[in-house]
């Protein structure tokens, strides 16, 4: 057997070869085990020169018939490392989190508590999390007459992301939680996603479980359910999605039937259910929509309901089994180690959470969670692609530079100094930093509207998060499937292998642009009713904070090529907005013609805003004479290429929109083929 740094010996590959092509590693005679590092050779017996390693499991006698094999490859993913630096600019420099605490009365919260925060919650993704994502993906979960089981491993790293406390930061103390606010916890979530977003599933939709139940539901709800589901030995689910309708809620089907004791009886079927059945916690709580008998239509007869897998047995433990069961998992293009379930409802004993009929008000609590905890997916794809294409660019020789050897002593030269893999590079960076500074942005909104007094203030918050959370949610998790599809390119056919991780990443990113409501049930939000619906003041209330920070900055030289193509789209930004409710009076359908583009239009400003606000931040570091300089002006660099090479991309939307909506529509239907 070879040792770690040994050159792979002639009769072992076959053995790659059986594993690199052809997927075949189960018929060598023995399965992954031991861990080593090597470089393959060639017919000579020599490794050819600017290979990347090989990190192999192998175990098992070799093959009768041996073959040669150049070299093929390094066989494992990048290691993903916790961009603590980044996350710690965005929160401390950009977003002044210390101020934010302090204004609201947090005094004891501030940047040295969350740095150790972010430390400890490094350590678990990158140690704990990040081993289990290719091997989870590749187990994927098994499911055996209603029982599910997650990947190896999984459960044992839930039970120590339970025993360290993590799931009770933002619980509400009387509860057990550790009472911080969301902000507090968003780069925990975001570095525990990167890791292994499908592990990340499990815990994160019990944040939205625990929202809704502190936000409708009884005394007695809260005490029956809380303390359980704030420190993680019971999870929580989110149940919309019928086998029929998705996003059109108004057609749902789930029955209510009033029992005499209070409770009611559920029937029905919900399908696309994150972690409906799992076994990593002993009971899993479920808020149920469905509909109370003689009910009105639409979308205003819909209800709420608490619908646990295990009644609650009076003293805080679980009971008997209720009638929900999980039929069958999902076999899905990625996030195959999370479990995705068909539930069952056979009469199942729920229990009325808020108003009736008002479900949808009350579930709108979870579903604006889940939307922001979509796009901190979008950040992590980004983030994941952007790390691995790095490592990969750096290690990988091939060609000469065009201007000219840059690494005279090898055989050829890095592929990082050529200018395309840089634009992916950048793109990749500029996604998930821009992505980032949007998402904590906002979590920080929602910190006041949550716990800001003054009622002003508060409403200024409500209505911003209300505009960005939709521009969040389908413009970062495009752009993170975008930088996804960077990473797979930069490697060249080895991104197309499983072994090196990108292709994962790209088929794991992918859902995030469906599930929580698809970027085009997003556009049509953000347009139809945070924009059209409050007459553009919606959209003025954000363009005005982005025009003042260009008059607050207006002296700066610095900042100047940023400012004012940044001024020119923030103005054009409303007048293209005016232009689209012209066209909708005469025909509403306009709306939906243009409202992807609009929305992508909207993401690109946006992150305009954010880039140029980090690039004043990062200016002012360096006129200060702070230290890092490296990074501050990668951050400054960055922000030119953004501007230069990516928001020039919001020239094709506007064209896009201005196309109209004839073009869409002339055909008939059955037309389209023949």
């Amino acid at each position: 057997m070879s040792t770690a740094g040994e050159r792979i010996p002639p009769q072992l590959r076959a053995v790659f070869t059986k594993i690199l092509l052809k997927q075949l590693t189960r018929e060598a005679n023995g399965s992954f085990k031991r861990l080593f590092d090597s470089r393959v050779t060639n017919s000579a017996g020599a490794a050819p020169e600017g290979c990347p390693k090989i990190t192999v499991h192998i175990t098992g006698e070799p093959p009768a018939r041996l073959t040669d094999i150049d070299y093929l490859g390094r066989f494992e993913m990048p290691d993903y490392k916790a961009p603590l630096r980044d996350m710690r600019f965005v929160l401390n420099e950009v977003l002044d989190m210390d101020g934010h605490y302090q204004g609201l009365g947090l005094e004891e919260i501030n940047s040295e508590l969350l740095n150790a925060f972010l430390e400890e919650g490094a350590k678990f993704s990158e140690n704990e999390l990040a081993p289990l994502n290719r091997s989870g993906d590749e187990e994927g979960c098994g499911f055996d007459n209603g029982v599910v089981t997650t990947p190896k491993g999984f459960k044992e790293a839930y039970a120590k992301y339970v025993e360290g406390g993590w799931p009770a930061m933002g619980g509400d103390p009387e509860f057990g939680g550790q009472g911080l606010p969301g902000s507090a916890g968003i780069a925990i979530s975001e570095m525990t996603g990167t890791a292994n977003w499908s592990w990340s599933m499990y815990p994160g939709l019990s944040h939205g479980a625990v929202a809704t139940i502190e936000e409708h539901g009884t005394d007695e709800q809260k005490n029956g359910y809380l303390p359980k589901l704030t420190s993680g030995e019971w999870t929580g689910t989110m149940c919309l999605t019928e086998p029929h309708c998705g996003s059109d809620l108004g057609i749902l089907k789930s029955k209510a039937e009033p029992n005499a004791d209070g409770s009611y009886s559920i029937t029905g079927t919900k399908i696309f259910i994150s972690a409906g059945e799992h076994d990593m916690a002993e009971n899993i709580v479920h808020i149920v929509l469905a509909r109370l008998p003689d009910a009105p239509k639409g979308t205003k007869g819909i209800s709420l309901f608490i619908v646990p897998k295990f009644l609650t047995d009076g003293n805080g433990g679980v009971g008997e089994r209720n009638a929900v069961t999980c039929g069958s998992i999902e076999h899905k293009m990625g996030i195959k180690a999370s479990a995705t379930c068909v539930m069952n409802f056979d009469g199942a004993t729920g229990y009325l959470i808020g108003p009736e009929n008002k479900g949808l008000n009350c579930m709108f609590t979870f579903m604006n969670f889940a939307r922001l905890g979509t796009a901190i997916q979008g950040v992590a794809h980004a983030e994941l692609g952007f790390q691995g294409g790095l490592t990969y660019a750096k290690d990988r020789l091939a060609m000469r530079s065009l201007s000219g050897p840059k690494n005279p002593e090898g055989p050829a030269d890095p592929i990082i100094v050529h200018p395309d893999v840089r634009r992916m590079l950048l793109t990749s960076k500029a996604f998930a930093e821009g992505g980032r500074a949007l998402v904590y942005l906002c979590a920080q909104l929602g910190d006041k509207v949550k716990l800001e007094k003054d009622e002003a203030a508060r409403k200024e918050a409500d209505d911003l998060m209300a505009l960005l959370t939709p521009i969040a949610k389908a413009f970062v998790t495009e752009a993170g499937l975008e930088a996804a599809n960077h990473g797979v390119q930069i490697y060249g056919g080895h991104g197309f292998i499983r072994e090196w991780g990108m292709e994962q990443n790209v088929r794991d990113a992918r859902i995030s642009t469906l599930y929580e409501g698809t970027t085009g049930i997003q556009a049509l939000d953000l347009l139809g009713r945070k924009v059209m619906m409050t007459q553009g003041q919606a959209l003025r209330n954000f363009t005005k904070v982005v025009h003042k920070f260009g008059e607050t900055n207006a002296d700066n030289a610095d900042l100047k090529e940023l400012l004012e193509p940044l001024a020119a789209y923030n103005k054009e930004w409303g007048e293209l907005t005016q232009a689209i409710g012209m066209q909708a009076m005469q025909n509403p359908d306009y709306v939906g013609a243009a409202s992807v583009d609009y929305l992508m239009y909207s993401g690109y400003v946006t992150l305009a805003y954010l880039w140029a606000r980090m690039a004043a931040v990062a200016h002012a570091a360096l006129e200060s004479g702070a230290g890092d300089e490296d990074f501050y002006k990668a951050k400054i660099s960055t922000a030119r290429f953004y501007f230069k090479r990516i928001l020039p991309r919001v020239a094709g939307h506007k064209g896009a929109i201005e196309g109209g909506l004839d073009c869409m529509m002339d055909l008939d239907a059955e037309h389209f083929a023949f």
